[in-house]
């Protein structure tokens, strides 16, 4: 089949394009030619385009669905969560768009399964690789944008994070020490400590640096008006590496 984007004619084989064209479904787009070939480049890893003299890969488009995610996903918060503060939104939005969330969702999709990958990442087990599942669905948000504008995004953020927001509203009643905690004591019996780290400005507009710790081993940092305000901030920054996988409490 011969695809046409940007003047650019690519032939794409029969059994790829019905690949595609099941892909696109999966995504609730229509699987016309153009869409197919945008779902093509965003599937494209870099290692590929390299082996195979190719002169695009799909690193412009991830690029692209990482801010339209983003803005998708917050618009989504913003109006489910009505009386949630900006910092409850934003850990929300941090745990639902995290590499670990976006892989999650990739492999729901089964986005692995299209992926087109150099020899080498092949061998090295890319097409199971997290950071190039959550790169490729990134990638096929700005594709979907491109084709069909913010809504195409927003069914594709509805289909494949829509469970996850869901799971967010019970968190939201939640303070955020209060979730480490039990998240800590879930796992061992001891629990987490806080220390000012450091505090600056007058007397009546004091700012405080507030970390957190766990087994003696710094886990993120806070800053606030007052000392309750940095701790809850340095546990909310906690709790969003640990959800995005970047921190393990062991």
């Amino acid at each position: 089949m011969l695809l046409v984007f940007r003047g650019v004619v690519e032939e794409v084989s029969p059994n790829r394009t019905e690949a595609l064209k099941a892909l696109a479904v999966r995504v609730q787009i229509e699987p016309v030619p153009n869409v197919l070939l945008l779902l093509d480049l965003a599937l494209t890893h870099p290692t590929y385009a390299f082996e195979n003299g190719l002169s695009e890969h799909n690193q412009r488009l991830e690029f692209l669905g990482d801010a339209v995610l983003n803005l998708v996903v917050a618009e989504q918060l913003y109006r489910e969560f009505p009386d949630a503060s900006e910092g409850e939104l934003t850990q929300m939005r941090a745990a639902l768009v995290c590499e670990a969330s976006l892989a999650e969702a990739a492999g729901k999709l089964g986005l692995g399964e299209f992926l087109l990958l150099g020899r080498g990442e092949e061998r090295a087990g890319g097409r199971y690789r997290r950071s190039n599942l959550a790169d490729a669905l990134e990638a096929v948000a700005g594709a979907l944008y491109l084709a069909g504008g913010l809504p195409a995004v927003w069914r594709l953020a509805e289909g494949v994070l829509g469970t996850g927001l869901k799971e967010k509203k019970s968190l939201t009643l939640i303070d955020a020490k209060t979730r480490l905690q039990e998240l800590v004591q879930g796992k061992k019996r001891e629990n987490v400590s806080y220390r000012v780290l450091g505090e600056w400005g007058p007397d009546h507009d004091k700012c405080f640096r507030v970390g957190v710790f766990y087994r003696g081993k710094l886990l993120a940092t806070g800053e606030g008006r007052s000392k309750k305000e940095a701790e809850q901030e340095a546990a909310r920054v906690a709790l969003e590496r640990v959800e995005c996988g970047d921190l393990r409490l062991v």
